[in-house]
């Protein structure tokens, strides 16, 4: 069932959703309206500041360890809300469980493993590849290739993650082997977002993602066992760690699939370019980063890019 579809009878699981959590009763082709405004600042502050949290969280911990912390506490803050209780139909559990591998359970252990390579700020500008993996993979295998202001919105966008990536990049370089980590991450988000779409419309967020979070932590478990024999103990790391899984998984993917079912998951896919920007602000404020002025004409171009992929597709 699609957001276009006859609503959900009321004696299906997700019609004991809350509104918000409900399928939108509008095409996922519209402009932006004010709540879809909401949650892509919302997700892409919260996923933003989330490359620092993991820095700070490997300060003590093994890679392994970030990774099942951030997954198994955001499994359980999404288990007790009411509207995680729903019941996923048997025709749609192997897409529940693809998706917990190809959105959490590689992705994540990525992430944590390339920031020993490369640093927080530009693993969040190398995340901007997301949006073009999730318009390539929707075109191929989902009739959702972006059109018309999203292509373009695609490329203004990625032109501003280039500059923002110029222009706060201090080190000269970056270690291969963490760039292409990055790279393989963003590839397996362009899979997922497409595959969460039908799922979040026809269930709600919640639902969807507490069942996929609770698998991906099966998934990332005997990596993170294995990583607490290699980890120390600090309370910054600790604290780092917990708002990661809390918020900046269990919330974040919430409000991720919600914003999915009502834009579509090419054009939610867009957060991703204001990823790098949180980045830059958060270098500047808590690593006294420099900000230089092409990264700031590089801010302006994410922020152009993020209009043009609201505007409505034809």
């Amino acid at each position: 069932m699609t957001a276009t579809d006859e609503p959900i009878p009321a004696a299906t699981p997700a019609a004991t959703l809350p509104a918000a959590e409900a399928s939108p009763a509008r095409s996922d082709r519209e402009p932006f309206a004010a709540l879809d405004w909401g949650l892509f600042v919302a997700i892409g502050g919260i996923w933003g500041a989330s490359f620092l949290f993991i820095a700070i969280g490997l300060d003590n911990f093994h890679p392994g360890l970030v990774t099942w912390a951030r997954v198994s506490l955001g499994a359980l803050a999404l288990a007790v809300l009411p509207a995680a209780r729903g019941i996923i139909d048997a025709e749609d559990r192997a897409r529940v469980l693809t998706l917990s591998v190809v959105w959490v359970g590689v992705p994540f252990t990525l992430f944590p493993l390339a920031e020993e390579h490369i640093n927080s700020a530009v693993t969040g500008v190398l995340n901007g590849a997301t949006p073009f993996f999730a318009g390539l993979i929707g075109g191929l295998f989902f009739d959702r290739m972006p059109r018309g202001p999203q292509r373009l919105g695609m490329a203004v966008g990625f032109t501003g993650i280039a500059l923002v990536s110029f222009g706060s990049s201090s080190e000269g370089g970056t270690a291969f082997v963490g760039v292409l980590m990055v790279l393989a991450a963003t590839l397996f988000y362009g899979v997922a977002t497409n595959l969460a779409s039908p799922l979040s419309q026809k269930y709600g967020s919640v639902v969807v993602m507490s069942r996929m979070l609770a698998w991906a932590t099966l998934w990332t478990a005997p990596f993170g066992i294995w990583g607490i024999a290699h980890s120390g103990f600090g309370w910054g790391s600790a604290a780092a760690t917990a708002v990661l899984g809390v918020l900046g998984t269990g919330l974040a993917f919430a409000l991720m699939g919600t914003l999915i079912s009502r834009v579509g998951g090419p054009r939610a896919s867009f957060i991703t370019y204001l990823i790098p920007v949180v980045s830059l602000v958060l270098g500047a404020v808590f690593r006294d980063d420099e900000i230089r002025p092409i990264a700031l004409a590089g801010v302006a171009l994410v922020l152009a890019g993020a209009v043009l992929a609201s505007r409505r597709e034809h």
